[in-house]
C-alpha cells in the first residue's frame, strides 16, 4: 500500500472516491467541488491499481491518495482487509466508487450501506454486470442509459436515484453509445452525491427517499433534457 498526502479539497461530508482506471467520473466530482457546486469534502481517492491514471487528478487537485494494489496481496480476502482498514483509518462519511473495477466484501458494502453509491452504464434493472453497450445493440434497444444507485452485497442491484437516457441511433456503435452515455455520467453522479451530502436522498431499509418522500421510480435525466435538482 502507497499513498501521497498533499491536502484535501472541498468541505462538507467526507468523501471518499474508489477508482481504478482513468477517473473521467472523479474529475467530474473534482470539478463540481472546486466550482463550489459539491458541498463535500474530497478526502482521498484510492486506487486498486498503482498506474490509474485517475491518482494523477487527484494528486493536480490536492486530494490525498491512497493505492491498496490488488497484485501486492496473496489472496482476496487479504486485499479486501487491507481495503477495509484504509477507509476505517479515512472516516469517510460518503464513499463512491468510480470505475472501481472490484467486487467489494459483503463486509465493506454492509459496513457503508446508505453512505455508498456506485453508477453503472445502464437503466437499471437491465443489464447488470459488464458489456452494456453490446448488449443493448444486440437487443435492439430505443434506449440506453446511465443509473447512480446505493450499493448493496449483491451486484448492481441497489436501491436507483438518478438516470441519464440517451435515446439509441441507428448509427450507434458502442463507442458512440458509450461517449454519449459518459457525458450523462458527469451531469448525474455528482447530483446524486450533492443530494447524499445534503440528506435530501437517503437510504431507509431498501427504500430511497428524496426530501423525505419515497422515491418510487428513479429521477430521470434524458440527454439534452434538464432534470431535478
Amino acid at each position: 500500500m502507497t499513498s501521497s498526502m498533499p491536502g484535501p479539497a472541498g468541505s462538507g461530508p467526507r468523501t471518499v472516491v474508489l477508482i481504478s482506471g482513468s477517473g473521467t467520473n472523479l474529475q467530474a466530482i473534482i470539478d463540481e467541488v472546486g466550482q463550489n457546486r459539491l458541498p463535500v469534502e474530497l478526502t482521498a481517492v484510492v486506487s486498486d491499481c498503482a498506474d490509474a491514471f485517475g491518482l494523477e487528478r487527484a494528486s493536480k487537485a490536492g486530494i490525498d491518495t491512497v493505492v491498496v494494489n490488488f497484485g501486492d496481496y496473496g489472496n482476496r480476502q487479504d486485499f479486501d482487509r487491507a481495503l477495509a482498514d484504509v477507509l476505517e483509518d479515512l472516516e469517510p462519511e460518503i464513499v463512491v466508487l468510480a470505475g472501481f473495477m472490484r467486487i467489494l466484501s459483503s463486509t465493506i458494502v454492509t459496513r457503508y450501506q446508505g453512505q455508498m453509491l456506485n453508477i453503472h452504464p445502464s437503466l437499471l434493472p437491465k443489464y447488470k454486470g459488464l458489456h452494456t453497450y453490446r448488449k443493448v445493440l444486440a437487443a435492439g434497444d430505443r434506449f440506453h442509459g446511465s443509473t447512480v444507485h446505493y450499493v448493496i452485497p449483491k451486484l448492481d442491484a441497489g436501491p436507483s436515484i438518478i438516470q441519464y437516457r440517451v435515446a439509441v441511433r441507428d448509427d450507434d456503435t458502442e463507442e458512440s453509445l458509450a461517449t454519449r452515455v459518459q457525458q450523462g455520467e458527469y451531469v448525474i453522479y455528482p447530483r446524486a452525491i450533492e443530494w447524499l451530502a445534503s440528506k435530501r436522498v437517503e437510504l431507509r431499509g431498501e427504500q430511497v427517499f428524496f426530501d423525505g418522500e419515497p422515491l418510487r421510480e428513479p429521477k430521470l435525466i434524458n440527454e439534452g433534457g434538464v432534470g431535478p435538482r
